[in-house]
């Protein structure tokens, strides 16, 4: 068993302290639900600061937008309680899908906004002419709560974000080191494997809603600026690493062509991904730059096979997984110095990896999934509202207003079901605490010094919780809705039946949720992947399309988007065929085609048509993958049009070769120099071309990659 660190008890205590403060506030000024303000501090409080002040900004403009709706909407509506609970539902809905549309911070504007609104309205219907009241009355108790809340953790040993961002930083990197190993030695498969995947998928993710709360660190722009740039590499790292593996595999297992010194090289790339990070500030200068870089670097260069090599699978296979090796140290000296430079708040950043897809910022949502994830609360809070008029039990807007809480809160889950369970589980032990301290403890309570006392032990040991994943959403539950239960007024008044059917209500309405949520989401993270699945095989078919596409940037960033959304969904297994290692190579196929896109204008001959009939034969497999909604095996007639393609890329580069000689040779000395830019620029079209059409083959068939291509297999798409 892990106890709470010093941390953990720091921000439980500071914690307690801003909620005492707050609700000492509360009554000082007779507010009329007190206990509001303390609840609220145990809502937005983190044990950073910079995530306390973003969630207290953002919960304070979401109830001020949920009561404005509230006073709205209340008055004419009142007298028609079912339409009234139709508008509730498209309110909560609208807002909540707002909510999931915006992964940052910023989206705990619209979910507050999307259930405060019947917080507040629902309680009022019985009285419509307190709806004003209510509002302002919640509005200002949260937003007593929010402001405490901020200033103490703001005050007081503040903790400061950035470094949680290193930490976080720190483990991608040990992660990503055995990754790298693993697939320099040849392994891709396994559960080791699978799982380091998913964690560096995951924490990816992370940081994405990280970064959305560092700006509200006093973090210095720039630092902002590298912090994406690092979640940027760290995004690129995995795709390239894995393309990285398939020629290596194929050169060592079913070629057994290894050139002298290849091993070498990769043993010490191994060993540079276990390097420790740079630690002085002089060091990430790009003037210092990374000699064990520059020396990897050059020692690739040097094993480049010649343009007469590439006309041999092996050779092109070399070529490939050198040029890949290279892409691989580029990314990897990148994150090692942005970590630094965030680290230390000092250097200076030249980008070694460069690439003419870099700079997209679209990103991927499911859409139909997210419509029918905000469709579930709809549906749940326009039953639970039939149900509460239908029974006209008085105080059944608790049961609706919880369930849509709860509804809301894990709306974006894959599984929601069980933390709605969890919700259910922490509320009854809150009704348990409030009964206890309301009718046992507090009866004894003569001013506040002595309820400050009687709350200290309890909720400072809850709190110590609260900054765990583990234990986060149920801790901090227990603690809210105990504040709330004991619903603390200035002067002592209790009544037990009164407080067993108000929050025998509360209750009531998260069982319902569960067992909504349970009957209307079924599915789990299965479906979701799917999904996803069919989403990029229909992304992949764009990308080899003859269509035009508007921003091919954007296109690329929300497929490596998608892929991270996708690996953490899908289980560790030793599996070869896994669909995490099959996702990675629908990906390169995708980037693959869009570079032949790209390359085909700026050569001549026969190479643009074969360049056209591979993008089409790969445009039409995976639109058979989309509308079957299954992988299909790739056809053999594209293998032949790939393999053809090959061959008249090699043939196209060594005439060019050929002819460029010969032009050196006539020439004078002055000529030939001023061509050998132009032909420099050729040859390295083809090579590009020729990676691209290596990428191609070997995830599309990765179990031929020992399988040579023909040494003429021109009309074999015929």
């Amino acid at each position: 068993m892990t106890y709470p660190s010093l941390r953990d008890w720091l921000f439980s205590v500071k914690t307690f302290a801003a909620s005492m403060l707050a609700l000492y506030i509360a009554l000082v000024f007779q507010l009329p639900r007190p206990y509001w303000a303390m609840a609220s501090v145990y809502i937005v409080s983190n044990p950073f600061v910079g995530a306390t002040r973003s969630k207290a900004l953002y919960r304070a403009l979401g109830t001020a937008l949920g009561a404005a709706a509230a006073i709205a909407l209340v008055p004419p509506f009142v007298e028609t309680p079912l339409l009234f609970s139709v508008i509730v539902a498209l309110w909560t809905g609208t807002m909540l899908y707002l909510a999931i549309s915006d992964r940052t911070a910023r989206s705990y504007v619209f979910m507050l906004a999307g259930y405060t609104m019947p917080l507040i309205a629902l309680p009022t219907v019985t009285d419509p002419s307190t709806i004003f009241d209510v509002a302002i009355a919640r509005t200002q108790e949260i937003t007593l709560g929010i402001i405490c809340a901020s200033v103490v953790g703001s005050a007081i040993l503040p903790s400061r974000l950035a470094p949680t961002l290193i930490e976080r930083a720190d483990a991608w990197f040990r992660d990503a080191a055995f990754y790298g190993r693993e697939t320099l030695s040849g392994q891709i498969a396994g559960k080791a494997l699978s799982a380091c995947r998913q964690r560096l998928a995951a924490t990816v993710n992370q940081l994405e809603f990280l970064l959305s709360q560092l700006s509200y660190d006093h973090a210095h722009p720039e630092i902002l600026a590298r912090a994406q740039d690092l979640r940027g590499r760290m995004q690129l790292f995995l795709p390239i690493i894995s393309a990285l593996a398939d020629p290596l595999i194929a050169l060592r297992r079913d070629l057994h062509t290894w050139p002298a010194g290849l091993d070498a090289l990769l043993t010490d790339a191994a060993k540079w991904f276990d390097a420790p990070l740079p630690t002085r500030a002089a060091d990430i200068h790009d003037d210092a730059g990374d000699p064990v870089a520059e020396s990897l670097r050059a020692r690739v260069a040097a094993l480049q096979p010649p343009h007469d090599a590439l006309t041999s699978w092996e050779g092109a296979l070399l070529s490939n997984a050198l040029w890949r090796l290279g892409q691989v140290i580029d990314v990897w000296q990148d994150c090692r110095t942005l970590r630094a430079l965030i680290a230390h708040e000092a250097g200076t950043w030249r980008p070694r990896y460069r690439h003419w897809r870099l700079g997209g910022t679209e990103r991927f949502y499911d859409r139909g999934l997210m419509l029918f994830s905000c469709l579930v609360p709809m549906g749940a809070i326009l039953v639970a509202c039939w149900l509460w008029v239908s029974s006209g039990w008085h105080d059944g807007a608790g049961a609706v207003t919880l369930a849509a809480v709860a509804c809301c809160f894990f709306a974006a889950l894959d599984e929601p079901a069980p933390m709605v369970f969890r919700f259910f589980v922490a509320t009854a032990a809150s009704v348990v605490f409030a009964g206890l301290y309301l009718f046992v403890v507090l009866p004894k309570v003569h001013d506040f010094a002595m309820l400050v006392l009687l709350f200290a032990g309890p909720f400072i040991l809850i709190g110590t919780l609260i900054p765990r994943p583990a234990f986060n959403m149920v801790t901090m539950l227990v603690a809210v809705n105990t504040a709330t239960f004991i619903s603390i007024q200035s002067a002592y008044e209790a009544d037990f039946f009164v407080f067993l059917n108000s929050n025998i209500a509360g209750v009531a309405g998260l069982l319902f949720a569960y067992v909504w949520t349970r009957v209307t989401r079924p599915f789990g993270a299965e479906f979701a992947a799917r999904r996803l699945l069919r989403s990029s095989w229909s992304d992949v078919a764009l990308s080899a399309g003859a269509e035009p596409i508007d921003d091919q940037r954007n296109l690329a960033s929300r497929m490596v988007d998608r892929l991270m959304q996708l690996i953490p969904r899908l289980a560790a297994s030793d599996e070869h065929r896994h669909p995490s290692i099959e996702s990675f190579r629908d990906l390169r196929i995708a980037l693959n085609a869009l570079d032949l896109r790209r390359s085909r204008r700026k050569l001549d001959g026969d190479v643009p048509a074969a360049i056209d009939r591979v993008l089409e034969g790969v445009s039409d497999h995976y639109a058979r993958c989309a509308q079957a909604s299954e992988r299909q095996s790739a056809p053999p007639a594209l293998l032949a049009t790939i393999d053809d393609a090959l061959h008249r890329v090699a043939t196209r580069g060594l005439a060019q070769e050929a002819a460029d000689a010969a032009d050196s040779g006539t020439a004078g000395t002055a000529d030939a120099s001023a061509q050998t830019p132009p032909a420099r620029f050729s040859q390295r079209w083809l090579r590009d071309t020729l990676h691209a059409l290596v990428g191609l083959r070997l995830s599309l068939y990765p179990a031929l990659v020992g399988q040579r291509p023909g040494a003429n297999p021109t009309g074999a798409n015929g």
